[in-house]
C-alpha cells in the first residue's frame, strides 16, 4: 500500500514523501497513528498543490530577501565611539548595536543573529559586514564609526 506521510517517522521517510508499506502496517500502525494517509488520487492532487503553495512562498521569500539585500547595499548607518589620546578607542561595536542603529536610522528591523562579523569593531572608520537574510541571500552593509565627542 502507497502511503503519504504526514510527518517524519525515523523507518519510513520524511514528511509529505510516498512510500511503499505493507497493507498490515499501513492499517495498524501508520494510520491509526495519524503518521500518514493512504496515496489516493484526491490525497496525491493535495500534495502536489501543497508543495508548488510551498515553492511559490519560498520563491517570493527569496525574491523580497533579494530585494532586502540591495537596499542594504546602498545604505550605510553611523555610530559613534569613545576615544582616547592616541587614536585608542573605549570598547567595541557589537552585532546587537549595529541591529539597533539600522533600526533607529534606516527603520530596519534585522535580527543580530543576522549580522556576520568575525568579531566586534574596535577601530574608527569605514567597515564592511555580512547580513545573513536568507540561506542564498547575504548582504554587504557598511557601517562607519567616527570619534565621539
Amino acid at each position: 500500500m502507497k502511503v503519504i506521510l504526514l510527518q517524519d517517522v525515523k523507518s519510513l521517510g520524511k514528511k509529505d514523501q510516498i512510500v511503499d508499506v505493507s497493507d498490515g502496517y499501513a492499517r495498524n500502525c501508520v494510520l491509526p497513528k495519524k503518521l500518514g494517509v493512504e496515496a489516493t488520487p484526491k490525497n496525491l492532487n493535495e500534495l502536489k498543490l501543497k508543495k508548488a503553495h510551498e515553492d511559490k512562498v519560498a520563491a517570493e521569500v527569496l525574491a523580497e530577501a533579494q530585494a532586502l539585500a540591495k537596499q542594504l547595499e546602498e545604505e550605510s548607518i553611523t555610530l559613534s565611539m569613545k576615544v582616547g589620546e592616541g587614536g585608542r578607542t573605549f570598547g567595541s561595536i557589537s552585532s546587537k548595536e549595529i541591529a539597533e542603529a539600522m533600526k533607529a536610522q534606516l527603520g530596519h528591523d534585522i535580527d543580530k543573529k543576522k549580522i556576520v562579523m568575525k568579531d566586534a569593531i574596535k577601530s574608527i572608520g569605514t567597515h564592511s559586514i555580512d547580513i545573513k537574510l536568507h540561506t542564498k541571500v547575504v548582504a554587504k552593509f557598511t557601517v562607519k564609526v567616527v570619534e565621539a565627542k
